[in-house]
C-alpha cells in the first residue's frame, strides 16, 4: 500500500512536470474511451493530435482557435495571480462581441479602414464594462465574484439572443437569427493569403510579452501578485486591495472583450447565437495548464485548440459526438488537479514510511538519552 507524505518543500520539478503527466494520463484515458466506443484508438489519437498540424492550412486553423484562448487566458492569469476568481470570461467575451458587432453594423461602403480600430476598442470597452459590474459589486457590496461573473455569462448570452432575434436581425436573412454580414472593410486584416489567421495572433503574442513584463518587471505587477499570495503583507506594504480587484477584473474583461471582437469581425463576420463557443471557460484550463505564465499559456492554448479541432473532426469522421471536446478538456483539468498533488506530497510505501518514521524517532531518542556531561568532560580534559 501507498500513502502521501508531505514534502519538506514544494517540488520544483513536479511544478513543471505535472502538466505533462496530466496530458499523458488524459491520452491514456482517451485511448480507453475510444476503445469503449468501438472506435480505433489510433485513428482517434491521429484526429486529435496529428490532423490539426498535418499541413500549413491545418496549422492556420489551429492558430485561429488558439488566438482567443490565449488572449482570454492572459487576462485570467492577472485575476488568478491576484486571487480574484473571474469565472465569467465567457460573458465578457460575448458582451465584447456584441459591442464590437454594434460598431461593425454601422459601417457602409464608404467607411474607411479606421473602423477596424474602432471595432477592437469597442470590444475591449464592452468586456471591461461587463467585468466592471463584477468589480463594482465585489468592491461596494462584498459580493462573491465567482457567482456574479458566472451568472452574468447567461445574461450576456440572452442579450445576444435578443439582439440577433430582434433589433439586429438581418431582414434578408431568410428568418435566421443572425445579423447581416459585416462589410468587407470591417474585417480584421489577415496575416496570410488563403488563411483565416488574422492579426489577432500577433496581438496575442505581443500580449503574452506585455504580461510577462507587467508581472515580473513592474511594481504594479508585483503588487498584484503580493495581494494574491499574502493579503496581509500587501496591506502592510501599502498596496490597495480595492485597486488590485479593479485592475485584475478590468484587465481580464478587456482581454476577453478583445477576443470577442476579433472573433466576430474575423472568422465569423457577423453576430449569431453561436458566438459563445466556450472559449471563456476553456481559457480557465489554458491558464492553469500553462501555470499562469505567459510562455506556458502559449503552449497550453495550442493544446486546447487541438482538442477543439479534434472534437470537430471526430464528429465528422468517426461519428462521435462533438461533446467529446468537453470530455477531453475536463479530463485534462481533473488529471492536472490530481497530478498537482505531487508538488506538495510524494508517494511512499507505507512500510517504508513507517521505517523512516521509526528511524527518525530512534535518532531523536538517542539524542535525548546522550549524557550532556561528555562534551564538558572533553573540554575539561583538553584544558588540563
Amino acid at each position: 500500500m501507498f500513502k502521501l507524505e508531505p514534502r519538506p518543500e514544494l517540488s520544483r520539478f513536479w511544478s513543471y512536470a505535472s502538466p505533462i503527466l496530466a496530458l499523458l494520463i488524459t491520452v491514456l484515458i482517451g485511448v480507453a474511451l475510444f476503445a469503449a466506443l468501438g472506435k480505433d484508438p489510433v485513428k482517434g489519437l491521429l484526429v486529435f493530435f496529428y490532423e490539426p498540424i498535418k499541413n500549413g492550412y491545418a496549422i492556420g486553423e489551429l492558430m485561429v482557435k488558439a488566438t482567443p484562448l490565449l488572449i482570454i487566458a492572459l487576462g485570467l492569469a492577472v485575476c488568478f495571480r491576484s486571487n480574484v476568481w473571474n469565472i465569467g470570461a465567457e460573458g465578457q467575451f460575448v458582451f465584447g462581441a456584441i459591442a464590437a458587432g454594434g460598431v461593425a453594423l454601422l459601417a457602409d461602403k464608404n467607411t474607411g479602414q479606421w473602423i477596424v480600430a474602432a471595432i477592437l476598442v469597442a470590444g475591449i470597452l464592452g468586456g471591461m464594462v461587463w467585468a466592471g459590474i463584477v468589480a463594482f459589486l465585489r468592491d461596494k457590496c462584498n459580493a462573491n465574484e465567482i457567482l456574479v461573473s458566472l451568472m452574468l455569462v447567461y445574461v450576456a448570452t440572452l442579450l445576444l439572443g435578443y439582439m440577433v432575434y430582434g433589433p439586429w436581425k438581418d431582414p434578408n436573412g431568410y428568418n435566421f437569427p443572425q445579423s447581416k454580414t459585416f462589410e468587407a472593410v470591417t474585417q480584421i486584416p489577415r496575416l496570410f493569403k488563403g488563411s483565416r489567421v488574422t492579426i489577432g495572433l500577433v496581438i496575442a503574442l505581443v500580449g503574452a510579452g506585455a504580461l510577462w513584463v507587467f508581472l515580473f518587471r513592474t511594481r504594479a505587477g508585483f503588487a498584484q501578485q503580493v495581494g494574491g499570495l499574502a493579503p496581509a503583507a500587501s496591506r502592510y506594504a501599502g498596496f490597495s486591495a480595492r485597486r488590485a480587484v479593479w485592475i485584475a477584473l478590468l484587465t481580464s474583461g478587456g482581454a476577453a472583450g478583445l477576443a470577442g471582437a476579433l472573433e466576430v469581425a474575423g472568422p465569423l463576420g457577423q453576430l449569431t447565437p453561436y458566438v459563445p463557443a466556450g472559449y471563456g471557460f476553456a481559457a480557465i484550463i489554458v491558464a492553469f495548464v500553462g501555470r499562469l505564465h505567459p510562455v506556458g499559456m502559449i503552449f497550453s492554448a495550442i493544446l486546447m485548440s487541438m482538442f477543439y479541432i479534434g472534437g470537430e473532426l471526430a464528429q465528422s469522421r468517426l461519428g462521435l459526438p462533438k461533446s467529446l471536446t468537453g470530455v477531453f478538456q475536463g479530463l485534462l483539468l481533473f488529471t492536472l488537479l490530481g497530478c498537482d498533488t505531487l508538488i506538495a506530497y510524494r508517494i511512499r510505501r507505507k512500510a517504508a514510511a513507517k521505517a523512516a518514521a521509526a528511524s527518525t524517532a530512534g535518532t531523536a531518542s538517542l539524542q535525548a538519552s546522550t549524557p550532556i556531561t561528555a562534551p564538558v568532560a572533553s573540554v575539561t580534559e583538553g584544558s588540563h
